[in-house]
């Protein structure tokens, strides 16, 4: 499975998606609707209309990867936002993934290191 590494980031693509696409049509949303570099490393995830499949594009150093799901039973529940793309923790891609509806989730406040510590210039 996935293993977060370090400051990874993650995109859903908000916009329904035609998940016959595989490599090469994926990596083209990539670059052409969210404006990102595909081969980046980082994790970008698609919908399907229905939301019973998502498949999530990323590229590791040997090449594409494509991880995909789909429920017998449910949707896949995400918060609505404007716009053609959405940032994800780690967190919040596991919770979709697990089914857990994040419109619902209570969040609270954490403690998280200032911007400047966080990525070690002083």
């Amino acid at each position: 499975m996935l293993i977060p590494e370090g400051q990874l980031r993650i995109w859903l693509y908000v916009p329904p998606t035609d998940l016959r696409k595989s490599f090469d049509g994926l990596s083209a949303l990539v670059r052409t609707k969210l404006q990102e570099e595909p081969l980046s490393g980082q994790l970008f995830v698609f919908l399907n209309r229905r939301r019973t499949q998502v498949r999530i594009l990323y590229f590791d150093r040997s090449g594409y990867c494509v991880w995909a799901k789909r429920l017998e039973q449910g949707r896949f529940h995400s918060e609505p936002v404007r716009g053609e793309k959405q940032r994800l923790s780690w967190t919040e891609l596991q919770c979709i993934l697990e089914g857990i509806d994040t419109r619902s989730v209570r969040r609270f406040k954490r403690f998280s290191l200032p911007a400047e510590k966080a990525h070690g210039v002083s």
